[in-house]
């Protein structure tokens, strides 16, 4: 090869090199999990918002449950295939937004309990949330890969099973068995003060909420001021002014994806004083994080606090007791009667029980395919026979389904290495003397 033409390859080379370079610096840096991360909970009230990174902290599974919105950016990362026929979807299903819940008809249901990133979507999507949750979770449960990779098979199966038979059912009360008809029963047979009594106290004959506490935070007297001419408000729009007579109020400490997000609990007269008040549950209405990273076009809602209330009012069976969109302070609320948090599954003491964890996660399956089915249909989701052709996919789905909730699995674990990371390095400067 002549010198000549070595030395313009060279400078051609050279060329190309500086040109990549500078679009390398160009180009902005990818951020990370705790970049991520920070940037989603900016503007969130710092109180509340501490006890989410802590929890987040905690494990990973505590990590998982808070970070819904980098799941979902993962998936689309790691280019998950998106060709399934759109449904409605809950957005954030795991193995804890499962519970049970007194509905509008004073009966007691276990279903999916959790809208808030309700939305549109690939309908397996919602299935590889709740599977990644099983791998995530089944460490912490002492749970090995062998039995995390088989309860991943049954509830993905059973999901499939269900969505093939193309019709919506319910979990029957009478006939539920093992956790979730022992959960049940204790809801039907609660006393309805009980409640009460766990998060009040009698003072001069009057009930009050008991804050500070590990559930609720004292409120400001601009909130009480508030949160009284909301009540009033909500008594007109019931039409039930007495029900909804203003007792107290709290900042609600719940959940862990949602902590630091305006929530209030209220404590009204309800059928009477003291035993006959009761505690609604008030929550600010954030966009979904699932809507945010699926291109599935979405309905123009009125607000927020309507897609998630609308989504929960036709993916269950039946809706919990008061459940609304409404207005608080000019912004969109979801209101409904307060549900204790130990109406949730225990899934510790579940998973020490030969085949339980199973069983419960196999119902898990066909509730996330229930819901779907129910909802078929509505503003441009697949109908039913959409997703029963869907389901003849056979064991190839699940198989698909399985491998891919895995590979979120691991990129959620390296996740929360990163922002384990973070958050030690961010305490340790905080504990530092100052110069």
């Amino acid at each position: 090869m002549a010198k000549s033409k070595v030395k313009s390859e060279v400078k051609s080379e050279a060329k190309s090199e500086a040109k990549s370079e500078a679009k390398s610096e160009a180009k902005p840096a990818a951020k990370s999990a705790a970049d991520i991360i920070a940037s989603y909970n900016a503007g969130r009230e710092a109180e509340r918002l501490a006890l989410k990174l802590t929890a987040m902290r905690a494990n990973v599974f505590s990590f998982y449950r808070g970070t819904a919105h980098l799941f979902w950016q993962r998936v689309v990362e790691a280019h998950i295939d998106a060709r399934a026929p759109a449904a409605w979807c809950s957005g954030d299903l795991h193995l804890e937004n499962f519970g049970t819940y007194l509905a509008d008809n004073g009966l007691a249901y276990f279903d999916v309990n959790d809208f808030d990133e309700a939305a549109k979507a690939p309908c397996d999507w919602e299935m590889l949330r709740l599977l990644a949750s099983i791998a995530i979770a089944a460490p912490a449960l002492n749970i090995g890969k062998p039995d995390a990779k088989t309860l991943m098979h049954s509830a993905a199966t059973a999901y499939r099973d269900a969505l093939r038979s193309g019709k919506a059912r319910w979990i029957e009360r009478r006939l539920a068995v093992g956790a979730i008809g022992e959960l049940l029963d204790t809801l039907k047979s609660r006393d309805p003060t009980r409640l009460l009594n766990r998060r009040t106290k009698i003072v001069k004959g009057a009930r009050r909420l008991d804050v500070p506490s590990d559930r609720m935070l004292a409120i400001s007297a601009v909130d009480r001021a508030d949160l009284t001419k909301f009540a009033a408000a909500l008594g007109k729009q019931f039409g039930r002014p007495d029900y909804f007579g203003f007792i107290d109020g709290a900042r609600r400490i719940a959940g862990t994806g949602s902590l630091g997000i305006a929530r209030y609990v209220l404590l009204v007269q309800g059928d009477g004083s003291p035993d006959g008040n009761v505690l609604i549950d008030v929550k600010a209405a954030q966009p979904s994080s699932l809507a945010a990273w699926t291109t599935v076009s979405q309905p123009a809602w009125p607000s927020e606090a309507a897609r998630i209330a609308g989504c929960q009012q036709r993916c269950q069976a039946v809706a919990p007791h008061l459940l609304d969109a409404v207005i608080f302070r000019g912004q969109p609320y979801v209101l409904k009667e307060l549900q204790p948090t130990a109406d949730r599954l225990d899934l510790a003491r579940i998973a020490g029980k030969k085949g339980a964890l199973g069983d419960v996660v196999q119902w898990m399956g066909r509730l996330a395919a229930w819901a779907q089915l129910r909802a078929s249909g509505r503003d441009g989701t697949a109908t039913a026979d959409d997703l029963i052709a869907f389901a003849g996919g056979g064991a190839a789905l699940v198989d698909r389904w399985i491998i891919a909730a895995q590979e979120l699995a691991d990129l959620t674990r390296a996740d929360y290495t990163i922002y384990c990371n973070a958050h030690d390095a961010a305490a340790a400067r905080k504990t530092l003397p100052k110069q």
